[in-house]
């Protein structure tokens, strides 16, 4: 694969130098959007190394201290949806990213795809990244979503479906696009490997499967959780 002189890759970075300015003229949160972009450059950098390391050693000790941090980073990023940012609600995120999370990780790394080892770096890793980010996404569209409908209505069953519905959007509107609109990243980045067309479509449509899925229940998990516990301070 062609490897992306610094000089051309800055080039992309030009729309989203306008976008930005457009963002502070405007009076909407530039410099979130600024302190973003920033933050993923050195992430992306710290990581680089970090599993350039990683798939060096290939521990397996590592690799699970890599998920854990990935799921209570993930549910941490997620609680900022939230108006409470309590550890009630942190746990709940917690629970609700990690149990589908972790169900979905063993499925296809352990029955899915044939590895030499249970705990191959180069694949648990990725994928474990795709899981959970993909989670924290569609959790935290069902909690914003669902508390904005609870405030308003004070009926938990509306707001969980409305919530849960809302949080798919995405989820669904990706099922429908690709192959249509869009190539996904890992079918793309197969293809320019020199991966089969057809071999990678077959790894994409796991992709798909697998964060529909744990994003999916993921949200029901939160949604359930949440309830449960709405419906306990009534009690009180």
């Amino acid at each position: 694969m062609q490897i992306i002189p610094i000089l051309e890759l800055s080039l992309v970075f030009i729309p989203t130098a306008f976008l930005l300015l457009i963002m502070f003229r405007w009076q909407l949160k530039g410099f979130v959007g600024l302190y973003a972009n920033i933050r993923m450059v050195l992430q992306l950098l710290l990581v680089g190394y970090l599993l350039t390391y990683v798939f060096k050693i290939a521990q397996p000790i590592i690799i699970i201290i890599v998920i854990i941090l990935m799921i209570l980073i993930s549910a941490w990023i997620a609680l900022r949806s939230l108006k409470d940012k309590n550890l009630i609600n942190y746990f709940n995120l917690l629970i609700s990213i990690g149990l589908p999370g972790l169900i979905l990780l063993g499925l296809v790394t352990q029955l899915v795809l044939q590895m030499q080892t249970w705990f191959e770096a180069t694949l648990v890793i990725p994928i474990a990244g795709m899981i959970f980010a993909n989670s924290m996404n569609t959790v935290s569209l069902a909690a914003e979503r669902f508390e904005s409908e609870f405030k308003q209505e004070k009926d938990c069953i509306k707001a969980r479906r409305i919530a849960l519905e809302a949080s798919l959007i995405p989820q669904i509107n990706s099922l429908f696009a690709v192959g249509l609109v869009a190539l996904p990243g890992m079918m793309t980045g197969q293809i320019l490997s020199g991966v089969d067309p057809i071999i990678a479509v077959r790894y994409q449509i796991m992709v798909m499967w697998m964060t529909f899925g744990s994003g999916g229940l993921a949200s029901v998990l939160y949604l359930t959780l949440r309830i449960r516990i709405i419906n306990q301070n009534i009690v009180k």
